[in-house]
C-alpha cells in the first residue's frame, strides 16, 4: 500500500500521518474537515479489498462498535468506501497502546494495573451486555491516554452472540495466539468467557512483564493454552497480593465455566479489591512488628513506685480492719445504757 498522506476520503477526511499497521488495516491520523476535529481512520489493506469475507468482517467492526457508547471504548464515528478503499473513522486517542507501556515500564505498579484492568473490564463488560464478544483482546488493542484512561479498540472480529450457535465449530482461530482462550485455539466459537480469559492474560502480563505462555508458533501456543497450567504470578513478581494472584488464576482456568462468566463480574471483583485500604494494595515495608529485647544480664525490675503502692494498700486495709473492730465495743456500750437492750449483764 502506497503512503496515503494528504489523501482526502469522501471529500471530508484528510489523511495526515500514518500511526500504525495491523493485520487487517492501516491506521492514519486525519482531520475531519466538516467538524474540524482530529480522528483516526482505519483503511483496509489492499490485499484484502477483493476478498468479500474480509470486507464483511471489516464493515462488521463499524456496525458492531458504532452502537457501543462507553468511556472505555473507542467511539466509531463513520465508515464508508472511497477510491476503491474501505475505511473506518474513529475517535483519535492521544496516548500510547498498553503493550508499548508494558515494554517501557517492564511491569506496571499494582495500583495502576488494577485501575486499568477495572476500566478495560468495564468496557468489555458493556459490550457483553450489548451481545458482542471482542474475540481479540490484547495489550495492542488497548489505548492508554496520558491521564490514565483506558480505551479498547478494534472490535474488528466481534460477533453478535445471537449469531453464535452452540454447536458451531470453525476452522478459523479467532484472536491472537498469545492471548486466545483454550476454546478459541480448539476452533470453538468465542464467548464472553473467552474475553475474560484474554483479560487474564493481559492482567498477568501487566503485573509480571510477560504473558503466561510463550511459544514459537501458533500450534505450540495453542497446546500450552489448552493443557499447561500457567505459572504462578507471585513467582515472577512476589509483590503481587495473594488475592490478585487467585483472581488471575481463576480467569486463566482452562474450562470456561470455571472463570467469571462476563467481564462485568471480573470488574466488580477488582473494584471490591481496590476499595480496600491502600496498604493492602502496596507491598508491605515489613512483615512483622519489631520486638523489644532486654539485656541478657538483667530483666525489667518492678519500680519503687509500684512497691510503694502495694505497702499503702496494705496499710489502708489494716486501718479499715481496726476501725471496724473498734466499732463493735462502742456499740455494746451504747446498747447497755438502755433498759430495752437485749444484751443484759445479768
Amino acid at each position: 500500500m502506497t503512503d496515503l498522506e494528504n489523501t482526502v476520503l469522501s471529500g471530508r477526511y484528510e489523511l495526515r500521518e500514518r500511526l500504525g499497521v495491523g493485520g487487517m488495516a492501516y491506521v492514519y491520523r486525519a482531520l475531519d474537515r466538516n467538524l474540524q476535529r482530529e480522528v483516526a481512520i482505519k483503511i483496509l489493506r489492499d490485499s484484502l479489498i477483493d476478498d468479500p469475507s474480509f470486507q464483511t468482517r471489516f464493515l462488521q467492526e463499524g456496525r458492531a462498535a458504532a452502537n457501543l457508547t462507553h468511556p472505555n471504548i473507542v467511539t466509531i464515528y463513520d465508515f464508508g468506501y472511497d477510491q476503491n478503499r474501505y475505511f473506518l473513522v474513529m475517535e483519535f486517542i492521544n496516548g500510547t497502546d498498553l503493550k508499548t507501556l508494558i515494554v517501557k515500564l517492564g511491569q506496571l505498579e499494582l495500583n495502576q494495573a488494577v485501575d486499568l484492568m477495572i476500566q478495560i473490564s468495564s468496557g468489555v463488560g458493556y459490550a457483553h451486555r450489548a451481545g458482542l464478544v471482542h474475540c481479540d483482546l490484547k495489550p495492542q488493542n488497548v489505548l492508554v491516554t496520558h491521564d490514565g484512561r483506558a480505551k479498547i479498540t478494534d472490535f474488528g472480529i466481534a460477533r453478535a452472540l445471537a449469531t453464535i450457535r452452540p454447536d458451531e465449530h470453525s476452522e478459523i482461530v479467532w484472536g491472537s495466539p498469545i492471548y486466545f482462550s483454550p476454546e478459541q485455539s480448539a476452533g470453538d466459537p468465542p464467548s464472553p468467557a473467552s474475553d475474560v480469559y484474554a483479560l487474564g492474560v493481559v492482567f498477568f502480563e501487566m503485573l509480571t512483564g510477560r504473558p503466561p505462555f510463550e511459544g514459537t508458533d501458533a500450534t505450540s501456543l495453542a497446546e500450552l493454552h489448552q493443557i499447561t497450567p500457567p505459572p504462578l504470578p507471585r513467582d515472577l513478581n512476589p509483590f503481587i497480593p495473594k488475592p490478585i494472584e487467585d483472581i488471575i488464576l481463576k480467569v486463566l482456568s482452562k474450562e470456561p465455566s470455571a472463570r467469571y462468566r462476563t467481564a462485568d463480574q471480573l470488574c466488580r471483583v477488582l473494584e471490591t479489591f481496590s476499595a480496600q485500604p491502600l496498604e493492602t494494595l502496596t507491598p508491605p515495608t515489613y512483615l512483622e512488628s519489631p520486638e523489644i529485647h532486654y539485656p541478657s544480664e538483667a530483666q525489667p525490675k518492678v519500680s519503687f513506685f509500684t512497691d510503694q503502692i502495694d505497702w499503702i494498700a496494705v496499710f489502708l486495709g489494716l486501718i479499715a480492719f481496726l476501725a471496724l473492730g473498734g466499732l463493735i465495743p462502742l456499740w455494746l456500750w451504747v446498747c447497755l445504757l438502755y433498759p430495752s437492750c437485749p444484751i443484759q449483764p445479768w
